[in-house]
């Protein structure tokens, strides 16, 4: 007797091979059979006819490092059909956390992980991944070692290269956190203080990388006006070393550069074919969505949050970085530059007296405050929310979108922000895929855009036993209406749930029946073991 039968489906198995019709007995935590079954074989059964089962997705570049504290169902992932989200992205997350750096730490994720009501009681990875399990999630969890949060262990919050001698100790901390569990390794080569290492230190965490055969996974320096550059930096260090580069959220950014597209593809082809494993991992949408100090230049960081906004108190200060963040200069993206003020909206805040921040652009606040500069005014908001404040910014094309989006080493990701009015991509990037890329545009195929939602990233980080429909392996499960499936959420109305996803399965337990939630602690943790050591 199964604990489950899906019977009717059209099973999509993640391998990128054709969908075939067929039944799905689940027990406990795992698909037992796949082929025909009765339903007198069954304690529970759907009938999933005209609909696709496929494997549970994988979100490659989550933010919910602290939300999943406070909210052990999360709504807005499971509801799309995720079933795995990987956290400890972009350099900066949640830990390793030596007890004197959390405070300022705190601020430093704010614009970025939130501040949700929760205690920062851990130290180091095991310790992490044990308080997510004390809160028994919903979905599965995977991590990935941060790498600014290993530089502030090894030397501290300072904005300059590092030495041999802590470099050496990054490598160290590397290792103690991967054998702790974590399944790769994350950079984010324009955020504090990730911002600060140079080719050597880079090179030197590729080596540990390559040693336990994960990923490096980097927001590069430059996805614009330098973009060849910043990937040739990278690519140079994956052949050197001979660690698996994957790049977070590939795109192109800013009009002028998107005629770029074709080229960076063609930089990825030219690596594989010498042997360089690269991977990618994309959101579909012309917006991407970080803190809104992401547009200081790289020095105003230097020293963590509270030395940040004491610069922005300092008017020469504020007047060298308004000078910079209109023009630019070699080595650092102006967001501000590409996207304009009117380009970037508020999506949250923490104090009551910005709230109607939140949803307008720069220079309709700036209108709203009779603030004559939007610069200045952006200047304000970061000061006055103490760097808790977070932005969508508009410099993508849907063309380049497309392209990226067929290149066979792509995965899928929602990079969602979950505080205050946040991006849709957050609510909706699965399914978006699925309903404007497969179905209506048909810019990709169903099968292959599974693979890259599900057996792609599972091998990635090293889940052998997700990511496929195959006997045996653990019950990650979606049944979808591909006629029916639609993303809701706008960027307008962002907090909406999607339509079409009519079950998800997690560990063998169903956790979405419709439109209905059943909150069930059916996640666990992915700790990723290693056989490199003695």
């Amino acid at each position: 007797m199964f604990d489950i039968v899906l019977k009717n489906g059209r099973i999509v198995d993640g391998t990128g091979s054709p969908w075939f019709y067929g039944d799905i007995g689940i027990t406990e935590d795992r698909i037992q059979y796949i082929g025909k079954i009765a339903s007198e074989h069954g304690h529970t059964v759907y009938d999933v006819s005209g609909h696709y089962i496929s494997p549970g997705f994988i979100d490659m570049h989550s933010h919910s490092d602290l939300y999943i504290l406070e909210q052990p169902y999360l709504s807005a992932k499971v509801r799309q059909g995720i079933t795995t989200e990987l956290l400890g992205q972009d350099g900066i997350a949640a830990t390793p956390l030596p007890k004197q750096y959390v405070t300022d730490w705190k601020g430093n994720l704010a614009g970025l992980d939130g501040e949700p009501n929760i205690e920062w009681d851990w130290t180091d990875v095991k310790s992490y991944l044990e308080r997510i399990e004390q809160v028994m999630p919903s979905h599965n969890l995977a991590f990935l070692v941060p790498h600014g949060n290993i530089r502030m262990e090894a030397m501290g919050l300072e904005g300059r290269a590092a030495t041999p001698q802590e470099i050496a100790a990054m490598k160290q901390l590397l290792r103690t956190a991967l054998e702790q569990g974590a399944c790769g390794i994350s950079s984010g080569l324009i955020y504090y203080p990730c911002v600060f290492a140079d080719t050597n230190e880079l090179t030197a965490l590729c080596e540990v990388a390559a040693e336990y055969g994960v990923p490096f996974v980097v927001h590069q320096r430059s996805e614009g006006d330098e973009i060849v550059e910043s990937m040739m930096e990278l690519i140079n260090i994956a052949e050197h070393t001979k660690a698996h580069l994957h790049f977070s959220h590939f795109k192109v950014c800013g009009e002028k550069n998107w005629n770029k597209t074709a080229i960076v593809l063609k930089k990825i082809d030219e690596a594989r074919t010498k042997g360089i494993e690269i991977t990618f991992d994309q959101y579909p949408y012309t917006a991407g969505s970080t803190m809104l100090s992401a547009i200081l230049p790289p020095w105003v960081h230097e020293g963590g949050t509270s030395s940040m906004l004491n610069r922005l108190k300092d008017k020469s200060a504020r007047e060298r970085i308004k000078k910079e963040m209109a023009e630019g200069f070699s080595g650092w993206d102006s967001i501000a530059a590409w996207a304009t003020w009117k380009g970037i909206y508020i999506t949250s805040v923490k104090t009551a007296a910005n709230q109607d921040c939140i949803g307008k652009h720069i220079e309709e606040i700036s209108q709203l405050r009779n603030v004559s500069d939007p610069a200045d005014m952006a200047l304000r908001l970061i000061e006055e929310e103490e760097n808790a404040v977070g932005m969508i910014d508009f410099v993508m094309d849907e063309s380049s979108i497309g392209h990226i989006m067929n290149h066979p080493v792509g995965t899928i990701c929602t990079d969602g922000l979950l505080g205050g009015k946040p991006h849709p991509r957050a609510y909706g990037a699965f399914p978006r895929i699925l309903a404007k890329y497969v179905r209506n545009d048909q810019v990709i195929g169903l099968e292959q855009a599974i693979r890259r939602m599900t057996s792609q990233p599972a091998r990635i980080i090293g889940c052998s036993d997700r990511g496929v429909i195959r006997e045996g392996l653990k019950a990650d499960l979606v049944v979808f209406s591909l006629d029916g499936v639609q993303d809701t959420a706008t960027f307008e109305d962002s907090r909406q749930a999607p339509m079409g996803i009519d079950y998800v399965i997690i560990n063998g337990e169903v956790v979405v029946e419709g439109d209905a939630e059943v909150h069930v602690p059916a996640g666990k943790v992915i700790r990723r073991t290693y056989y490199t050591q003695c």
